[in-house]
């Protein structure tokens, strides 16, 4: 059975940073793309940015510049960094896989900004 686990989330004053962390139980090769989504409160779940095997990524364009997304094949590992973390950034952020025509999720960390 396919698991991501994520890692990394917490409480973080405005302005701070976090890097969260999700590792893949099989050889993060075989997916064609890894992705962070996040999820506040009464939202619906969306995503953040996206990174593909040939080290493509993509991201929401509001969090340009902010945060990055980047892969550690030797260590099965996709990273999100968030600086300059706003109130707004506050949710669960998932990480995601489609493999073999279906939807893997790990089970969420949660990120809250707050002074």
């Amino acid at each position: 059975q396919l698991q991501l686990v994520e890692s990394g989330g917490g409480l973080v004053q405005p302005g701070g940073s976090l890097r969260l962390s999700c590792q893949t139980s099989r050889n993060i090769i075989v997916f064609n793309a890894v992705d962070w989504y996040r999820q506040a409160p009464g939202k619906q779940r969306d995503l953040v940015a996206g990174i593909t095997r040939d080290v493509r990524t993509n991201y929401v364009d509001s969090l340009k510049g902010r945060f990055t997304i980047s892969r550690d094949n030797a260590k099965n590992t996709v990273y999100l960094q968030m600086n300059n973390l706003k109130p707004e950034d506050t949710a669960v952020y998932y990480c995601h896989v489609n493999y073999v025509s279906r939807d893997y999720w790990g089970q969420g960390t949660q990120v809250t900004v707050s002074s």
